[in-house]
């Protein structure tokens, strides 16, 4: 196993479909799933059901919905760009939204890359294929943080 990467997913069958696009890619990275705003703070920052976990084991990368109960993804990424610990943090914007308002705010909060979902199974593979080759494979990540 590999460092881990973040899926922050409300839906169930879009959580079901990356899980599987990693898979089929040999992606062997653990993921973590969140499934609202608040829940994927509390991982990264060992707060509430993650309190116990070491703050400074960041994830390689973040794949972050931004259509998110209780906290949205562009709050989260806001958070995540305001924190120190998690300033550097490779974040993906894995979503379905077509607005470009999105697009342009994601990019502003300081996303590294904004990815939509294709509906077709197969692109959306390839898709996901692409980002684990570059983020997981490529992408050279911010050294941590010492104690």
């Amino acid at each position: 196993m590999g460092p881990v990467i973040l899926l922050v997913e409300d839906s169930g069958d879009d959580e079901a479909l990356t899980l599987r696009a990693l898979r089929k890619s040999n992606v062997a990275n653990e993921v973590v799933v969140a499934r609202d705003g608040e829940e994927a703070l509390d991982y990264l920052f060992a707060t509430g059901p993650h309190a116990g976990r070491d703050p400074r084991d960041v994830p390689q990368v973040v794949l972050l919905d931004l259509n998110l109960p209780r906290l949205g993804g562009l709050d989260v990424l806001r958070r995540i760009r305001a924190d120190e610990r998690t300033r550097l943090l490779p974040v993906v914007i894995l979503t379905s939204s077509r607005e470009e308002e999105d697009v342009v705010h994601g990019y502003s909060l300081g996303a590294n890359s904004y990815v939509r979902k294709p509906v077709d199974f197969a692109q959306f593979t390839e898709a996901v294929q692409a980002l684990g080759l570059f983020w997981l494979l490529l992408n050279e990540v911010a050294p941590r943080r010492r104690a």
